[in-house]
Formats: C-alpha cells, sequence, structure tokens
C-alpha cells in the first residue's frame, strides 16, 4: 500500500471525535485508506445487497451487531440509518465509535449536516499527490506523464493503461453517481457536458457559453456543475476579494481535481501529444493548483487558494491566503524559467506593497532557487510554495 498523508489526522481525530466521516471522489483509496488505518475494527459495505436490506429493515439490530465500533463504507446508501448513529452517539459518547465513508458526496454530506453536526468530523480524500507517490518511490519521468496518467490510485495499484482506465471510470461514475444523485436521464448529453469543462480548464465559468455549446439551459448548467462539484471532479477556484482599488473578476475558474481525466475527456491519447496541446499549460495549472488542494486536505484543513485577476487582464494564477500572509504563484508549464516568468508577480507586488520574497513561481523544471522576483519551484517540489 501507498501511504497515505491523511492517515495521521484520521488517527488523530479517531481519538476526538465519536464519527469520522470521510469523502472524495469514487476510487480515491478511502476504504483502502481506512481499512489500513482502524484494522482493528471490522468493517461493513452497504453496497452489499444483503447487509443494505439488513439495514433498512433492521437498523437497530444492524448497528449492535458492531459494539466494539465499525467501519461503514457507501454509508449513505441507507440515509435512515444516521438518525439511529446519533441516538447511539448520543448515548454513549466515547470517540472512535463510527468510521464512515462515501462517494456520492452530496448525499452523505447531506445527511451528516442533518443528522450528527457536532458529532463527525468530516475529511476529504483525494487521489494520490505528488508528494505521495515521490515518497513511495514512483517514477514521474517529467510533468507531461504525470499530466496524463493522472493520480487515481489504480493505475499506480494496478499498473493499468490510463487509456483503459479513466473511459471505465468516466462510465462508472456516469451511471452510478450522476443517475442516483440528480435523476439525469440523458447520460449522452452529461457526457458531452463533461468534455466541455475539459475543454474550459483552466478558464473563467463562462456559464452562458457553457449553456449554449451543450444545448442546455443556464439552471441545468448550474446544476450539472454542483454534480461535478460535490462528486470531486472539478473544483471552481474563486477570485480573492483584495482588489487595491482595481475592478475585479468576479465569476470563478474552473479547474479539474484529476489532470489525467481531463486529458481523457479532451481525446489526449499520448503524453507526447500533449507537448503540443493547446491546453498543456492549463492542465499542467490545474495540476499545481490541485496539489494546493491536496496539501490541505491531507491535514484536514480547507483550501485556501483563489486566484487574483483585475478588469485590464493583470492576473495572479493562485494566491494562497495563510494565516494572514498572501502567497502569490504563479504557474508556468515551461521547462526554462524565463524573466517574463515574473511579469505577473512583479506587477502584483508593486500594486500591494508586498515583499517579493513571498512570491513563488512553480514551473515545468526541476531547480528550485531563489531569485530577486520570488523562490523559483520545480513542479514536482509544489507544496514547498506553503513554507514561504
Amino acid at each position: 500500500m501507498i501511504n497515505r498523508v491523511l492517515e495521521k489526522k484520521l488517527k488523530q481525530l479517531r481519538k476526538q471525535f465519536p464519527v469520522l466521516t470521510l469523502t472524495g471522489p469514487r476510487q480515491s483509496g478511502k476504504t483502502t485508506l481506512v481499512k489500513h488505518a482502524f484494522n482493528d475494527l471490522e468493517y461493513v459495505s452497504l453496497e452489499d445487497i444483503d447487509n443494505r436490506e439488513f439495514a433498512l429493515e433492521d437498523p437497530r439490530g444492524f448497528l449492535a451487531t458492531y459494539t466494539k465500533g465499525v467501519i461503514i463504507d457507501e454509508a449513505q446508501r441507507v440515509p435512515g440509518i444516521f438518525s439511529y448513529i446519533q441516538s447511539i452517539v448520543d448515548r454513549h459518547n466515547k470517540p472512535g465509535m463510527f468510521i464512515l465513508t462515501g462517494s456520492q458526496n452530496f448525499l452523505l454530506n447531506e445527511n451528516i449536516s442533518q443528522t450528527l453536526s457536532g458529532r463527525a468530523a468530516v475529511l476529504k480524500l483525494l487521489p494520490f499527490s505528488i508528494e505521495e507517490l515521490a515518497a513511495a518511490s514512483f517514477d514521474l519521468k517529467d510533468y507531461r506523464t504525470a499530466l496524463f496518467y493522472g493520480f487515481y490510485p489504480r493505475i499506480y495499484d494496478f499498473n493499468i493503461a490510463p487509456g483503459d482506465w479513466h473511459p471505465s471510470y468516466v462510465q462508472t461514475y456516469l451511471e452510478r453517481d450522476v443517475r442516483q444523485v440528480k435523476k439525469i436521464t440523458d447520460l449522452a448529453l452529461f457526457q458531452r457536458f463533461l468534455r466541455l469543462c475539459a475543454g474550459r480548464t483552466g478558464q473563467i465559468l463562462n456559464l452562458s457559453s457553457l449553456a449554449l455549446d451543450c444545448g442546455v439551459s443556464h439552471n441545468t448548467v448550474n446544476s450539472w456543475l454542483s454534480v461535478l462539484e460535490t462528486s470531486y471532479i472539478i473544483f471552481l477556484l474563486k477570485p480573492h476579494h483584495k482588489n487595491f482599488n482595481k475592478r475585479l473578476i468576479k465569476m470563478p475558474k474552473l479547474y479539474f481535481f484529476d489532470p489525467g481525466l481531463a486529458c481523457y475527456l479532451l481525446g489526449i491519447e499520448s503524453e507526447q501529444q500533449l507537448q503540443t496541446h493547446y491546453l498543456r499549460g492549463a492542465l499542467f495549472e490545474s495540476m499545481i493548483i490541485s496539489e494546493f488542494f491536496k496539501y490541505r486536505f491531507n491535514r484536514g484543513r480547507d483550501s485556501n487558494c483563489y486566484f487574483w485577476r483585475d478588469k485590464t487582464g493583470h492576473e495572479i494564477d493562485c494566491i494562497i491566503e495563510d494565516a494572514g500572509r498572501l502567497i502569490p504563484v504563479e504557474i508556468k508549464s515551461g521547462e526554462t524559467v524565463k524573466s517574463n516568468f515574473f511579469d505577473g508577480l512583479k506587477y502584483w507586488n508593486n500594486l500591494s506593497g508586498q515583499s517579493p520574497e513571498q512570491s513563488v513561481l512553480v514551473y515545468g523544471g526541476e531547480k528550485k532557487e531563489k531569485r530577486s522576483s520570488g523562490t523559483v519551484l520545480g513542479w514536482q517540489n509544489t507544496t514547498d510554495a506553503f513554507k514561504y
């Protein structure tokens, strides 16, 4: 098993909360992680029809079976069980009683907020991070390999070619999560919507354009985007609020959590194809910002990332808001550092009056060095940005 950074936080919170909940995209490694971290607990999956029927028909009897605590996988499959868990927790008030996981995060979080608020710690697990793969000695030759393969665990655990794995993942996601969460009937149209979103990676979200290109209403686009967000397929990076007396862009930017999935949806079939692809830079940017999210989630924290862009087109790819500090990060896929890579950072620092010492440039090469305009980080050292 490839060790997950989140395991440490999981074990800590188990000692403090009666219910521990782990959410994240399907196939991100949630079940493997909780089984490994809590191997003293019994495991039961509500995907199994027999277990689900038992839990549905006799929830008290089902839960009474596990007196020493239990891991319940896909807990959202039996929504009524959360009320019974609440009564057990309130009666016994012991930490580490229930470990709940689920892939339909909207349904899981909805049930937790309604019945287990204040009793449950909620953590998020995304697919592997660059940090985790490096610790396991996986050799990602260059960033194009990382973009094309993506980071879903099964690809690495079973040495599956991305071109074989991603199509089946999309099909499974469409047929299971999308049907159950939003009752979407035209899956072909939704898959077209997915591909259109991939084509807008790294762009300011334009709802009207998406609706027009997909042939659906503005409200439908909003609804479908919420499905992709709650499934951890995409994230919408919000603009930072500090305007320095400039008019700012107010819409978020659209990114994919996993670049390999985005590559598949774009029809990219090889690493070589990425070399000249018009979205290579946007995919690289998406991967780096996703790594920032993973860094925070793996330590039990929410994202603290934004972007900054004014109406005249000046932009910072990512602003990390850390303990009152602002860390501007520029992201460039080029493998040779050029002076113009720092233009955005220089403009922002001049506007904000902030020292370049806190500025970071992440690029497609390997060097790590200090420069007068900021710190340069190679793509494999991305999360060192949190140290500045």
